[in-house]
C-alpha cells in the first residue's frame, strides 16, 4: 500500500469514529437501530425504508449517504451490511398507496414495515431528520443522519441499492422509460417518454399530473 493510500485509508478510519458518536452516546439503551428512506421525490415506483442494526464493534469503512456513492461502491458495501448487521428490516409504500395517503405519510409507513421486520427488536430509534408517528420506541430524529450516524447511513445504503435494483426490473417490463438509468427521477428523458407513452402501472398519479396536462 501507498502512503497515500495509508493517509486515505487513516482518513477513512477517523471519519469512521466521528459517525459512530450517537452509536456510543445511546450504546447504554440496547440495541441501537437507524432508519432511513428512498424515493421520495421520483414520479415512479415505490418508497422504500431501510432500518438496520449494526454491531456494537462495528468497523465497515465507507458507509455514509448512499447518495454520495457509487452505485458500485453501494452494491459492495449492501453485501458487507447484509452479512455482518445483527439485523435488516426493509419496508415499501407503493406508488398506488402514495396516491392514496401522500408521499410523507407513505413514507412513515414504510419506515414502520422497516423497523417490524427487524429480526430483533430495537430499543432506540435514530432516524434520518423524522420523528415516525405511531412508534412506542424512543426516536432520536438527526438531521443529514445518512452523513453523522453509521446506522443510518447503512439502512440508507440497504435502502437504495433495494430500490435501485426494483427500478432496474421494472425497466424491463416497461423498457420504454428508462427506468434502470434514472430510477424513476423526473429526467427529461423520463417526462418525454410520459408525454409520448404515457404513464404506466407504477407511476404516482399525484405526482404527475403537470406532465401530462
Amino acid at each position: 500500500m501507498t502512503e497515500k493510500q495509508l493517509l486515505a485509508l487513516e482518513r477513512e478510519k477517523e471519519r469512521l469514529e466521528s459517525i459512530k458518536v450517537y452509536e456510543r452516546e445511546y450504546a447504554s439503551c440496547g440495541y441501537v437501530c437507524g432508519v432511513d428512506e428512498v424515493g421520495r421525490g421520483p414520479l415512479a415506483g415505490p418508497v422504500v425504508a431501510g432500518a438496520v442494526i449494526l454491531p456494537t464493534d462495528c468497523n465497515i469503512l465507507h458507509i455514509k449517504d448512499s447518495k454520495k456513492l457509487s452505485a458500485k461502491k453501494r452494491e459492495e458495501l449492501y453485501g458487507i451490511i447484509m452479512e455482518e448487521a445483527v439485523a435488516v428490516g426493509l419496508g415499501y409504500s407503493s406508488p398506488e398507496r402514495i396516491d392514496e395517503i401522500n408521499i410523507l405519510q407513505a413514507t412513515y409507513e414504510a419506515m414502520r414495515e422497516a423497523i417490524s421486520n427487524l429480526s430483533v427488536a430495537p430499543d432506540i430509534l435514530l432516524n434520518d431528520a423524522v420523528v415516525i408517528p405511531d412508534i412506542s420506541i424512543r426516536q432520536i430524529p438527526i438531521i443529514k443522519g445518512d452523513s453523522k450516524s453509521i446506522s443510518i447511513g447503512a439502512a440508507s445504503i440497504v435502502a437504495k441499492v433495494t430500490r435501485d435494483r426494483l427500478m432496474t426490473q421494472y425497466d424491463e417490463v416497461f423498457p420504454d422509460y428508462g427506468f434502470a438509468s434514472h430510477k424513476g427521477y423526473g429526467t427529461k428523458a423520463h417526462m418525454e417518454a410520459l408525454r409520448m407513452h404515457g404513464p404506466t402501472p407504477i407511476h404516482r398519479r399525484t405526482f404527475i399530473g403537470n406532465i401530462l396536462t
